[in-house]
């Protein structure tokens, strides 16, 4: 999932978590502020919260309606989390539980039986059935949503496709789905918001529905103040695990790390994941005992999109790999971070079974001046002299700003060509904009996993035409690698492929891999039992306030 906020070595690995993911996997299947900033103006919070007391926590402003289908952002995904409620969910340590299932068992090589809960609902009453989720995946890939490419393993999807083939429902509680091939990980994909159910009204107004959704998750909505907030509650229909164990969360929309730092430091914030860079020289002291940091499975990169002029082609392979070996990596990392970030190896996170830092092709990320001179210098030569500024586009609400303009020096000083940084003043208006619009340059991109798989992290973001690939890069060798990965018997046989996959990244550089980000996070005195998860975020429902 596209990801808002960065400020966070992830040498350390979930041993644990390593050796044991798949055997997991298999075996559970069967107040207002003093110094608070806001993107926009609007009425206090506290008017807001009417009393309550919520545990308030960084955000930003959705870039899309609350939909899950429509959400592959941060902004929003975090949010649709907590209102929705899936087939299974992810502990904080990314193991796989039951949620809305009571059980998925394989019947053959490519078909699961679903069997649901007893007497699921909707915040609203309504019934969640065999039938909603099937209607739900299939309005998905027929509206060719944002996420409908999760649903292509399932037999029948295709583009335009109404009714999946290789969905049938059973009974009120039971449904099956039956895959074009063998995939022994598809279970413990359907965590991800994509697979999420919605009732018939979002089918149906999902305009409408977006914006006050009716949820079947631990929370409930309760109001959203666009660029300032948005408050849930917990939903009293929702009887799995993750119950809210406080009285809401209040998402609230700050248009700089910093302040929301400082808010935190005067108990004005609750939790925050994302200690700004201008602190961490001195957060440990600052928070004295309420911080965590750790590794998680995030990744940080720029992306070039393949019709940039002077970035299509040859040209445009030889200047991106001049472009990443004129980045000092190494250097940033302990200037700018503070050893809170490690410079990337390849194009997925080292806490994820399967990661390799030494494969063919990764010395096109090392820091390289002489070569990245060189390979320049050859662009220029065979495809004209390259002209003008090259921006780093990057939103100021992920406090984007110090590695920016890092990079940029890095490499101006590398191939004397004038590279800037170029601000947008949030996320949401910096996704809006690479979507209306070609930006020059380079743009921020990242990733936090959806759901514990190399393949999450390459499949949604490089394979041919799928929403979140930023570049539009193309390869069909890339494509059918995945395809077999996907299908592989066992976790090792689909690392072997995913990572020959990474070796024609590595070679192309559709993107350019920058750092391993780690969660530096914090919490106020007014909280207790926080704690952050496997991809970054606080576990929400598990916060409480004092």
């Amino acid at each position: 999932m596209l990801n808002s906020f960065w400020c966070h070595n992830a040498h350390f690995v979930f041993s644990s978590f390593r050796r044991t993911l798949m055997r997991k996997l298999l075996g559970v299947i069967g107040a207002t502020s003093l110094a608070f900033t806001l993107a926009a103006c609007g009425s206090d919070s506290s008017d807001s919260a009417g009393g309550s007391n919520y545990v308030r926590v960084l955000g930003t402003e959705p870039q899309q309606g609350l939909i899950p289908a429509m959400t592959n952002e941060n902004g929003g995904g975090r949010i649709v989390d907590m209102l929705y409620s899936g087939l299974v969910y992810y502990d904080a340590e990314g193991n796989v539980h039951n949620e809305m299932a009571e059980s998925i068992d394989q019947e053959g090589e490519k078909t699961y039986k679903v069997t649901l809960k007893p007497d699921l609902k909707f915040s609203d009453g309504s019934a969640v059935t065999a039938a909603t989720f099937v209607d739900t995946w299939n309005y998905a890939v027929a509206n060719e949503q944002l996420n409908e490419s999760f649903f292509s393993s399932i037999k029948g999807y295709g583009e335009g496709v109404k009714e999946m083939e290789g969905l049938k429902v059973i009974d009120e509680r039971t449904f099956t789905i039956e895959l074009t091939q063998p995939e022994s990980d598809f279970p413990s994909r359907l965590g991800y918001n994509a697979y999420f159910p919605v009732p018939a009204a979002a089918l149906e107004d999902p305009q409408g529905f977006g914006e006050s959704p009716v949820s079947n998750g631990p929370y409930k909505i309760k109001e959203w103040n666009h660029n300032q907030n948005l408050i849930i509650e917990p939903n009293p229909e929702y009887k799995g695990d993750r119950a809210a164990q406080n009285d809401g969360i209040e998402f609230a929309f700050y248009a700089d790390s910093s302040a929301a730092y400082m808010d935190l430091l005067a108990n004005n914030l609750d939790v925050l994941e994302a200690v700004p860079s201008s602190a961490f020289g001195s957060y440990e002291q600052d928070l004295a005992g309420r911080q965590e940091t750790k590794p998680a499975a995030t990744y940080l990169e720029m992306s070039i999109h393949v019709e940039t002029p002077h970035f299509s082609g040859e040209e445009g392979t030889l200047r991106r790999k001049a472009i990443s070996m004129a980045i000092n990596r190494e250097e940033i990392a302990e200037t700018i971070f503070h050893g809170t970030r490690t410079p990337a190896r390849e194009f997925t996170s080292p806490v994820l079974n399967g990661y390799n830092d030494s494969l063919p092709g990764s010395e096109n990320l090392d820091y390289n001046p002489e070569a990245a001179k060189k390979l320049w210098a050859e662009a220029d030569k065979k495809y004209g002299a390259f002209e003008g500024t090259f921006p780093i586009n990057y939103n100021t609400d992920g406090d984007n700003k110090d590695w920016a303009d890092a990079v940029a020096n890095s490499i101006s000083n590398t191939l004397g060509i004038q590279a800037v940084g170029n601000p947008y003043p949030d996320f949401k208006s910096f996704r809006d904009a690479y979507r209306t619009e070609r930006m020059d340059g380079a743009y921020r991109t990242a990733w936090f996993a959806d759901y514990p798989s190399m393949g999450n992290f390459l499949g949604p973001n490089f394979t041919t035409g799928v929403a979140s690939n930023d570049s539009k890069y193309s390869n069909p060798e890339f494509d059918e690698l995945i395809v077999k990965a996907n299908g592989a018997a066992n976790e090792e046989e689909a690392a072997k492929l995913y990572n020959q996959a990474q070796e024609l990244l590595l070679r192309d550089l559709p993107s350019i891999p920058l750092f391993y980000p780690n969660v530096v996070g914090g919490w106020s005195e007014n909280v207790e039992d926080v704690t952050f998860n496997w991809k970054s975020l606080p576990v929400y429902y598990a916060v409480k306030k004092n």
